[in-house]
């Protein structure tokens, strides 16, 4: 006989039904872990791309400033070879007229000596013409005996009387002359002393001219061998330049080719994102469902007690603009006033001060109904959470890195996680 079937005994559907709760909810978990893990991939994948067009446009703008650069250092070796070509013609000029001036101080440096032969010359003719009128002053003094003797002879003597006259006469006119001499070789030698004195003043700046004029070749040869080097290193810096400019352009096409294959990458990290926020979505309407239908997971307790706490909100909400401790204006309104000097950013609301006030005797003991419980916050559709609790409601100090983690209270979280909580109308999220 077959036993009649019992279908008023529905633990074995009840079996099941917690166990696709639990699949769902472990699914669930899953799915959000790799939607927050997409989420870090498509932000840092955000964030590289942006590095990237900033790099991309550095790199553009290198390709640029180097076109530039090379035509600055084209027209320096242009420069520099006109320069140097310049430079080689001066400095030959410089030495021609160097060499001339050479030529003229050694001449000055010799016309010491020439003087000397000179003033040699001056004393033997001076030594001479002294003889002369020395023999003329004896032949004077021969003539005048002459005359003496002819007066003596006569009618006889006359003749020679006239020979000695004219003796005497050429005699005179010799010493005469040899005085003269003497006068212009005494003025020569006045003239001649002072052209020594000139001369040796000549001399030493013919001295120094030609010391100068060494050191100047001497520098004019390292002038125009440096413009030679800086000519070498222009066009050295020329090839480096169109090296380099090659290397740049080709880097910045490499870089635009990486810009695009990571646009790429990234629109579909953002593709898949989307999808996985879906699946997310999904998943947690299948755990939602499944809880509804009577399903248990390892989070009915938490979601009990959150629903629990959500109650409690409500209803103290709904009593307040009920004995008109606020208005529903007041609660529900949207308008945020930055507090000045917070550090990050807090804000207050017409709601915020009943918030302070009515949020915290529910919201606290929620913290001691499992050490897993991090936080338990009320928070509005726009992500503002008014009042937070104890442990991440300190009062802002200078450090804003303590102050993100200790100072959370009056701050709006407008991230996906905040908006979805505070928009939720589900039985749970």
């Amino acid at each position: 006989m077959i036993p009649a079937a019992n279908f008023t005994d529905s633990s074995p559907a009840n079996d099941q039904m917690d166990k696709l709760s639990h699949i769902a909810s472990r699914l669930s978990l899953e799915l959000v872990d790799i939607a927050g893990a997409l989420d870090q991939i498509d932000d840092s994948t955000s964030q590289q791309l942006q590095s990237l067009d900033h790099v991309r446009s550095n790199a553009n703008r290198m390709v640029q400033g180097n076109t530039s650069v090379r035509k600055a250092i084209d027209l320096i070796n242009e420069t520099t070879t006109e320069t140097l070509d310049a430079v080689i013609s001066s400095v030959e000029n410089i030495q021609s007229a160097g060499n001339r001036t050479q030529k003229l101080a050694k001449w000055v440096r010799s016309l010491d000596a020439r003087i000397t032969e000179i003033e040699d010359t001056i004393a033997s003719a001076r030594s001479n013409n002294d003889d002369i009128a020395s023999i003329a002053a004896q032949v004077n003094i021969l003539a005048i005996n002459a005359k003496i003797e002819a007066a003596r002879a006569g009618e006889a003597g006359r003749g020679f009387a006239v020979v000695a006259e004219a003796i005497n006469e050429l005699s005179r006119k010799t010493a005469g002359a040899a005085e003269g001499i003497s006068d212009s070789i005494l003025t020569l030698g006045d003239w001649i002393d002072s052209l020594r004195g000139e001369a040796s003043v000549a001399a030493e700046d013919a001295e120094g001219v030609l010391a100068e004029a060494d050191d100047t070749d001497i520098s004019l040869s390292g002038i125009a061998e440096h413009v030679r080097m800086i000519n070498s290193e222009a066009r050295q810096i020329k090839e480096n330049a169109g090296s380099v400019s090659t290397a740049i352009t080709k880097f910045g096409e490499s870089f635009n080719q990486m810009g695009v294959a990571l646009e790429g990458t990234a629109n579909g990290i953002h593709q898949v994102r989307d999808r996985a926020d879906t699946m997310v979505d999904q998943a947690e309407y299948l755990v939602q469902s499944s809880v509804t239908l009577g399903g248990a997971t390892q989070d009915s307790r938490f979601i009990e007690e959150v629903q629990a706490r959500a109650s409690l909100v409500s209803m103290a909400f709904e009593e307040a603009v009920e004995n008109g401790t606020i208005t529903r204006e007041d609660l529900f309104n949207q308008s945020y006033t930055p507090i000045t000097g917070s550090d990050p950013q807090q804000f207050m609301t017409p709601f915020t001060g009943f918030c302070d006030k009515v949020l915290p005797p529910i919201q606290e003991p929620a913290l001691e109904f499992d050490p897993s419980v991090v936080f338990c916050a009320a928070i509005d559709r726009n992500g503002y959470i008014p009042t937070h609790n104890n442990r991440f409601s300190q009062p802002m100090g200078n450090d804003p890195v303590w102050n993100m983690a200790n100072c959370r209270n009056r701050r709006i979280f407008d991230d996906k996680v905040g908006l979805k909580a505070g928009n939720n109308k589900q039985p749970f999220l």
